[in-house]
């Protein structure tokens, strides 16, 4: 239910008042629709109130602005205005002082939060514990020679290997067969052409088939423990 017209009025002049600033009906309708003020209404209690002396008005073009009367106000003097101003200052200072402290307690919140409560250290020595023992048993295992790998997973990682140095020796001899019949009469400087196409040979990275190779055969001689 809409309010009364003098009720209407004492709502818009109140709102007017506490704004103290340029406003247009549509201003003033847009923030009292809490109320249950129509545009209408809003736009009839602003003329009552600028006719009856209440709030000052104005027209600009097709456009009529209202304001408070600022005579009901109490201005301050120069010396007020400065201490104002210091006061404001002081006030800007503590609340600097109050953001500070504010920030201080919030890392000290969140570091306490990011600690262990005493029953998550219990948990985690549990935890711990039964990962120590877990790794004493296979040290034991390892110290009484048991063989943790099972044979066919060996065999399997050693066909694999030796699959791979098959194919890297092979492609190996492709390149080598084919890089010999470019440049075979070609007048370039081979090192030059080999930086110039960014071809990069396997000592250029620091690895070596034949130590791989070695290493195949000294995987394949090392005796099982039983």
């Amino acid at each position: 239910m809409a309010p009364k017209s003098n009720s209407t009025e004492e709502i818009v002049l109140n709102f007017v008042n506490e704004q103290n600033r340029p406003l247009n009906s549509q201003n003033v309708a847009d923030s009292l629709q809490k109320f249950n003020l129509k545009k209408a209404a809003v736009q009839k209690a602003l003329d009552t109130l600028a006719d009856n002396g209440r709030i000052s008005s104005k027209e600009y073009g097709k456009q009529k602005i209202y304001l408070a009367r600022q005579d009901q106000f109490d201005i301050p003097n120069s010396e007020e205005l400065n201490q104002m101003k210091e006061k404001n200052a002081g006030l800007q200072q503590q609340f600097e002082e109050y953001r500070k402290a504010i920030s201080e307690l919030d890392g000290e919140i969140k570091a306490l939060q990011s600690n262990l409560t005493l029953e998550r250290i219990l948990d985690k020595e549990t935890e711990l514990r039964s990962e120590v023992k877990a790794m004493e048993e296979k040290l034991e295992k390892l110290r009484g020679g048991v063989m943790l790998v099972k044979p066919e997973e060996r065999k399997a990682v050693q066909d694999m290997f030796a699959e791979k140095i098959r194919q890297w020796r092979r492609r190996k001899r492709m390149f080598k067969d084919l890089w010999d019949t470019i440049t075979e009469n070609s007048p370039k400087d081979l090192k030059e052409f080999k930086e110039e196409l960014g071809l990069e040979y396997d000592e250029d990275v620091g690895v070596c088939l034949q130590s791989l190779c070695n290493l195949q055969q000294s995987g394949k001689k090392r005796p099982r423990s039983q």
